[in-house]
C-alpha cells in the first residue's frame, strides 16, 4: 500500500473522449484522472484531491451531492470506477469549510486534510488467517511505503535501468532475524509498520509460511554470513484463503510464497539486496523470486501496458495486479525522499468486482 493524505492539488483538465459524453470533463492530478461535471473547473484551478481508500464522512457526500454513490456497504467510499468508459480515481472537490484556504500554499507546505474533513483511510477486515495475538517488536524491520506511479510521475527519469516484477495479490509478509538473540520475528505488513509481531501459531498463515520455506534458515545464514545485525524478508504470501485472486491455488493450508525483496542492517542503516543478489538466495534456498516483467530502460507507456493482462505465475489465468519498479542500480529519488520504487497498478486489476484489499 502506499501512503494516504487528502491534499491540494493544481488541475489539469482534459475533455471526455468521448464526443457524446457533454457534461462530463476529466481533472488529472499527477497521471491520476477524475471524472468531473464540465465547466466546474479550468487547468490551472486548485482543488482537493481525495484518494481511493478513503471513507468520506454523510456531511461531505451530502454536500458534493455523492450520497449513496460510492462503493463499500454504506456506499461511502472512494474506489476507482469507470463512468463513460473512463476509469475515475479518486474524488475532486472544493469543500465549503475550505473556500478561501490558499490551496497553493497548503501543497507546497504537503498539508494532509484528512483530519480536516473528517475522512480515514478504510482498511478491511483481516480474515483470522492473516490476524493473531500480537507482541511489541521493536528490532522488527517494517516494509517501505511504495507509492504508485500516477501519484508521483517523475519518480524515474526516462531511460534510466529499471527492473519490473509482477505485483503479486497476496499479503505482505514481513520476517526480520536479530542475530544478537536469535529472535526470529514474523509479521503482516501493517502490524509490522508499528512495530509488532505476530506471535507463531499454526493457524497464522504467515507463520506458516515460513516454517513451510524454512524463511527462518534462510535468514539464520544470511545473517551469520555477513556478520550483520539484523536481516529482513519481505514476501507475498498468495492462494486460497488470502485475497480473491488464487493464481491457481486450491488449498488454504498450503500457501504460495514469493520474495521481492531482501533487507540487511549493518548497524549504520538499511540497505538492499541487488535483484541479482535476491536471485542467488531464492536459486540457493530453492524459493520462488516475484516474477520479473521487464529490464531495460524506464518508458512510462510500455510499464503502464505490462501491467495489465493475466498473471504470469505458472498455470493461473487470473488478472494481473501490476508491477513492482525499480531503479537499477538502488538510489534515492528526490520525488518520494526515499528509495526510487513505484508500483503499476492495472485499470483491470482495480475495476474488478468482488476485490479484497487485507494488508
Amino acid at each position: 500500500m502506499s501512503s494516504f493524505a487528502v491534499t491540494a492539488e493544481r488541475l489539469v483538465i482534459h475533455k471526455h473522449p468521448d464526443p457524446a459524453v457533454e457534461r462530463l470533463e476529466l481533472a488529472q492530478v499527477g497521471e491520476y484522472r477524475a471524472v468531473i461535471p464540465k465547466g466546474r473547473y479550468k487547468t490551472g484551478d486548485w482543488a482537493i484531491y481525495i484518494p481511493e481508500q478513503a471513507i468520506v464522512p454523510d456531511d461531505l457526500l451530502a454536500e458534493l451531492g455523492l450520497a449513496g454513490k460510492l462503493a463499500g456497504q454504506k456506499k461511502n467510499r472512494v474506489k476507482a470506477m469507470r463512468f463513460r468508459g473512463e476509469l475515475s480515481q479518486g474524488l475532486v472537490c472544493l469543500p465549503r469549510v475550505l473556500v478561501g484556504v490558499d490551496l497553493r500554499a497548503a501543497n507546497e507546505s504537503n498539508v494532509d486534510f484528512s483530519q480536516h474533513l473528517g475522512i480515514v483511510k478504510w482498511v478491511p477486515e483481516a480474515p483470522t488467517s492473516l490476524s493473531g495475538e500480537i507482541i511489541p517488536a521493536p528490532q522488527m524491520m517494517s516494509w517501505i511505503e511504495i507509492e504508485n506511479i500516477k501519484r508521483y510521475p517523475n519518480i524515474f527519469a526516462a531511460g534510466e535501468p529499471v527492473i519490473a516484477s509482477e505485483k503479486i495479490h497476496g499479503s505482505a509478509t514481513c520476517v526480520t532475524w536479530v542475530n544478537a538473540t536469535t529472535e526470529l520475528f514474523v509479521s503482516s505488513k501493517g502490524f509490522a509498520a508499528r512495530k509488532l509481531a505476530l506471535v507463531e501459531s499454526e493457524a497464522n498463515l504467515y507463520w506458516r509460511a515460513v516454517r513451510s520455506f524454512g524463511i527462518d534458515n534462510v535468514l539464520r545464514a544470511i545473517g551469520s554470513a555477513n556478520g550483520i545485525a539484523r536481516v529482513a524478508l519481505y514476501g507475498e504470501v498468495y492462494g486460497a484463503g488470502v485475497q480473491d485472486l488464487h493464481y491457481g491455488e486450491t488449498r488454504k493450508d498450503t500457501p504460495g510464497f514469493a520474495v521481492f525483496d531482501i533487507a540487511i542492517d549493518e548497524g549504520s542503516g538499511r540497505s538492499w539486496l541487488s535483484q541479482g543478489q535476491l536471485r542467488e538466495v531464492c536459486v540457493d534456498f530453492n524459493l520462488m523470486l516475484a516474477p520479473v516483467l521487464y529490464e531495460g530502460e524506464y518508458d512510462y507507456d510500455t510499464l503502464t501496458a505490462l501491467a495489465e493482462g493475466n498473471t504470469s505465475l505458472g498455470g493461473a489465468t487470473n488478472l494481473r495486479e501490476g508491477l513492482v519498479v525499480r531503479a537499477v542500480p538502488e538510489r534515492v529519488s528526490d520525488a518520494v525522499r526515499g528509495r526510487a520504487i513505484a508500483k503499476f497498478v492495472g485499470d483491470g486489476y482495480l475495476t474488478r468486482a468482488g476485490g479484497s484489499e487485507f494488508e
